[in-house]
């Protein structure tokens, strides 16, 4: 037939509800709302994935989008001027003196704990130390410090192995030092507590070649666990490697400054 210049209307066509397709998708929906406990499941999922998404788009929306509009709606940029007028205002010179005051306050509490001695800092967090002296940092490294695990006997005696943070001096320096033992080395041991005097008290070749002495026990010392530095597995003591430890024994002297935090 012609269709006298005119296009033929292409007759629009109905999904089959017969097709196989169709029957497919209807079975498996049939299946899906039997089972309710799994139709519940995949319920669950959709809302939670569509929760997460919206989530996200409002962090987005307000970390991103929202300063950005704030940035374009507010027209202007911050300009610092020197305004002679603002330099003799009294408010203004008050506020200056005060803050040169604080300047010259914390200058003098920083020197005292700065002075030209050699001094050394532990950050018991990172695991690391700063060897200073003549205020110039001259070395630095790895270390351990105390573990935090606690000991607990069945009579309630108890340890926490922590490093106590504050500000410490060296109070003694031994070459080739002996380890007194104290109570907790010999229960994590499993073996009998000696008497306080009693030889087994006493080893040698754990501390290294050096050690200094911070008081109540705790020491700056080396180490035979060097694998372990860096790591916070030590009783409370500071535990360097041999060429660290002689640098620091070399360098800090009797009554020089520890700084641990």
């Amino acid at each position: 037939m012609e269709n006298n210049g005119i296009a033929e209307e292409t007759p629009r066509q109905d999904i089959d509800e017969n097709s196989p397709y169709t029957s497919l998708i209807k079975t498996y929906y049939q299946k899906l709302r039997e089972n309710e406990k799994y139709y519940r499941l995949v319920l669950g999922i959709f809302y939670t994935a569509v929760s997460l998404i919206s989530v996200l788009l409002i962090f987005v929306f307000l970390l991103f989008i929202v300063p950005g509009l704030k940035e374009l709606n507010s027209g202007h940029k911050t300009v610092i001027t020197n305004d002679p007028e603002l330099k003799k205002d009294p408010g203004y010179k008050k506020q200056i003196s005060l803050l040169n005051r604080d300047i010259q306050r914390l200058s003098r509490k920083y020197s005292t704990y700065t002075s030209g001695l050699s001094y050394i800092v532990i950050n018991t967090t990172d695991n690391r130390f700063s060897l200073f002296k003549n205020k110039k940092l001259i070395r630095e490294g790895s270390c351990s410090t105390g573990s935090y695990k606690k000991l607990l006997t069945a009579e309630g005696k108890s340890w926490t192995f922590k490093t106590p943070r504050g500000k410490f001096s060296i109070q003694n320096k031994r070459t080739n030092p002996y380890w007194h033992k104290p109570d907790w080395a010999f229960i994590e041991e499993g073996i009998p507590i000696p008497p306080k005097d009693s030889p087994l008290r006493w080893e040698s070749g754990v501390l290294g070649d050096y050690a200094m002495d911070l008081g109540d026990s705790y020491m700056i010392h080396g180490t035979i666990y060097k694998r372990f530095l860096g790591m916070p597995v030590t009783h409370g003591c500071v535990r360097l490697n041999d060429e660290d430890l002689e640098a620091v024994y070399n360098t800090l002297n009797i009554g020089s400054k520890v700084y641990i935090f």
